[in-house]
């Protein structure tokens, strides 16, 4: 696949990375000639600088032949011109932008983006996105990533096993018996750094990180099997007042009326145009790194200290300095993959990373086959996918003790007719059924073609 990606930011360069890597052909167009260079000497991709709405830098970098284009600038209006220079003059199929001023996204002005006015035919709004991503952290504390799949049925939930956790070394297939009505498969562990597909005889261990597959109404009791029964934080402190922060904000007044919320927001005039946004909310102007500010807060009672601000150095040491003043957990917004290794260690109980949550929305639509959603953990060493299966499916027709499955993947769901069912070996795929799979990176273009359309087909 040809790609052109229109700007070389942590974002541009995390999609050219998984694109290069998966033997795509990639030009990334930038107008700091640093941030090429970097790019160029880094990645197996080419590099133009210039701006990337103009036609004669996207021809330069070959718009004539691309199957898709990718725009993630900083500027929404570059973004959205370089879609439809990309669309008017060189006719390329697949145009993506990413478009972070909510004003565009509005319900009734939605008809914006149509192949008649501007033809972009996949939006992704980070802000909304993390935004969400945040919501789903706050309401399930014990876990360290959800992400939802078939209509929301059916939910992939990332646990630590801690010491005191009641399904340490006991053997998965035991699991099974002892919970035979939990719809719930372990798919993944990440234990020391190294990620793997359990099988039925393998045994977690203290310090695993295991990815789980359920359905979403059984989350909570999922959790609690692992020994995670935090409750719900009623009193939060938000640190930073951006988009993300007023979202998160606006939500939670929306959704849990028992809920306290705090914001603190260093930019006099952001915190008067969020307060008169937020209905119960308390806002205040400050630093999150400044104590006095913590304390009116009183972070010393918070449940949770979320901090959004757009430095990861303030998130980071916000965070740290919360837990420190009493606060009993928090999460962090970290946009740097360097310091995201070094979390549990500086104190950080979770953390969000809105790089991972853009990069996995345009690999849904980078995937060949009926791929309807896509989520990438571990930097890109697995993905979690919901796949259609159709008529010409290997999968389709046999058990699945049958069929030779590649050893990176595991079955976690099948969502058929409204109902998430737990797959054994003795069941069968059935055409349209849709298919939520843990996949490690090796084996993700063997799950791609397990769901394309084979052309003897017709």
């Amino acid at each position: 696949m040809r790609v052109i990606i229109c700007g070389a930011g942590q974002v541009g360069y995390g999609i050219a990375e998984r694109l290069a890597a998966e033997q795509n052909d990639v030009s990334v167009i930038d107008t700091s000639p640093e941030l090429v260079r970097t790019i160029r000497d880094q990645l197996d991709v080419r590099g133009f600088v210039g701006h990337g709405a103009h036609p004669d830098v996207l021809e330069m970098a070959g718009a004539q032949q691309a199957d898709m284009l990718i725009a993630v600038t900083l500027y929404d209006e570059v973004n959205m011109t370089a879609c439809q220079v990309a669309h008017s003059i060189f006719n390329v199929p697949t145009k993506i932008a990413r478009i972070r001023a909510q004003s565009y996204l509005l319900p009734h002005y939605q008809n914006l983006f149509s192949r008649e006015h501007l033809p972009i035919d996949v939006i992704i709004s980070p802000e909304i996105e993390v935004g969400e991503m945040v919501l789903r952290r706050i309401a399930l504390p014990g876990a360290n990533d959800v992400v939802r799949f078939a209509d929301g049925k059916v939910a992939m939930v990332a646990i630590e096993c801690l010491e005191e956790c009641p399904v340490i070394d006991t053997p998965l297939s035991q699991l099974t018996e002892l919970f035979p009505d939990l719809p719930s498969t372990v798919v993944g562990v990440s234990r020391n750094g190294r990620l793997f597909i359990p099988h039925s005889a393998d045994q977690l261990v203290a310090g695993d990180l295991a990815y789980v597959v359920t359905t979403t109404d059984q989350v909570r009791r999922t959790l609690g099997l692992f020994g995670h029964e935090e409750v719900e934080a009623m009193r939060i402190v938000i640190a930073g007042g951006g988009n993300i922060g007023l979202y998160v904000a606006q939500a939670l007044e929306a959704r849990q009326s028992r809920t306290k919320v705090k914001i603190i927001e260093d930019t006099r005039e952001r915190a008067v145009a969020i307060a008169d946004k937020l209905r119960r909310t308390i806002v205040l102007n400050g630093s999150a790194l400044d104590q006095k500010v913590l304390l009116e807060a009183d972070i010393q009672d918070a449940d949770l200290m979320v901090a959004l601000t757009n430095n990861d150095q303030v998130n980071i040491l916000s965070s740290v300095m919360a837990k420190r003043l009493g606060c009993k957990s928090n999460l962090a917004l970290i946009n740097n993959p360097t310091y995201q290794d070094f979390t549990r260690t500086l104190g950080i109980d979770a953390h969000v990373n809105p790089r991972t949550v853009t990069i996995s929305r345009i690999l849904q639509h980078v995937r060949r086959g009926r791929i309807r959603a896509v989520h990438s953990v571990q930097r890109g060493s697995a993905e979690i996918i919901e796949a259609e299966a159709l008529d010409t499916s290997p999968l389709v027709g046999s058990p699945l003790r049958d069929l030779e499955l590649p050893d990176g993947m595991r079955l976690g769901i099948v969502y058929r007719d409204g109902q998430a069912i737990k797959p054994n070996g003795a069941f069968v795929v059935r055409p349209g059924d849709r298919i939520v799979i843990f996949a490690l990176a090796s084996a993700v273009r063997q799950v791609e073609q397990m769901f394309r359309v084979s052309l003897e087909y017709f």
